[in-house]
């Protein structure tokens, strides 16, 4: 059923959630990148499509960073 959903949607996805879990939100201190990454590479195949955690590991390995994001 997942693989209905087009692997750019599920990258977004992803992302999405490292973006959340990495900065602040009002009802909670931010957690980190670090964590943020440890929460998708422990959930990859199983909460989060594997392709899709795969992609994103690869842009933050090569240097992302959220901070120079618009």
């Amino acid at each position: 059923m997942g693989d209905q959903i087009l692997l750019p949607s599920r990258i977004m996805a992803v992302a999405d959630v490292v973006e959340a879990m990495s900065r602040f939100r009002p009802y909670r201190e931010a957690l980190g990148e670090v964590r943020a990454i440890e929460e998708i590479r422990t959930n990859r195949g199983t909460l989060f499509d594997a392709d899709a955690v795969d992609a994103c590991l690869a842009v933050l390995e090569s240097g992302f960073d959220f901070e120079g994001a618009p």
